[in-house]
């Protein structure tokens, strides 16, 4: 097993590939600045922005899955927003747990009587930030 968020196993293997690619994770804090008469403005530090993970899943017949119930899974996830964990290799991904924050996809093919054969999901998760 590669990893899994919450229930979605990311997985390689003769019987079944779910994996994903082009994963990007995003750290920013937050900054104020505050406007200071015939100087530049001085820089306040706030504190740390929520971070953000994206990542790209190829979903595929091919592969021994089934991409519209996998697609449905993750529109189930964004919508009921449960914190969920991220481990990849065994490790946690952040210091907190993760929410689905979009799902976008663009399908591939498409068979007879509509039946969803490949396609394309970029996900965005946020960190979920339980420290208050």
């Amino acid at each position: 097993m590669i990893g899994y968020f919450g229930n979605v196993k990311f997985v390689s293997s003769a019987k079944k590939t779910l994996t994903f690619s082009d994963m990007k994770y995003d750290s920013t804090v937050r900054n104020e600045k505050h406007g200071v008469i015939g100087r530049k403005p001085i820089k306040e530090y706030i504190g740390p922005e929520l971070d953000t993970i994206t990542f790209t899943i190829h979903l595929s017949a091919a592969n021994g899955v089934k991409p519209r119930k996998e697609l449905e899974v993750w529109h189930r996830m964004k919508h009921r927003q449960e914190a969920r964990t991220l481990v990849i290799g065994g490790k946690l991904m952040g210091t907190d747990k993760w929410t689905v924050e979009s799902v976008s996809s663009s399908w591939d093919i498409i068979w007879n009587k509509g039946e969803l054969y490949s396609c394309k999901v970029d996900i965005t998760l946020e960190e979920y930030g339980e420290d208050l």
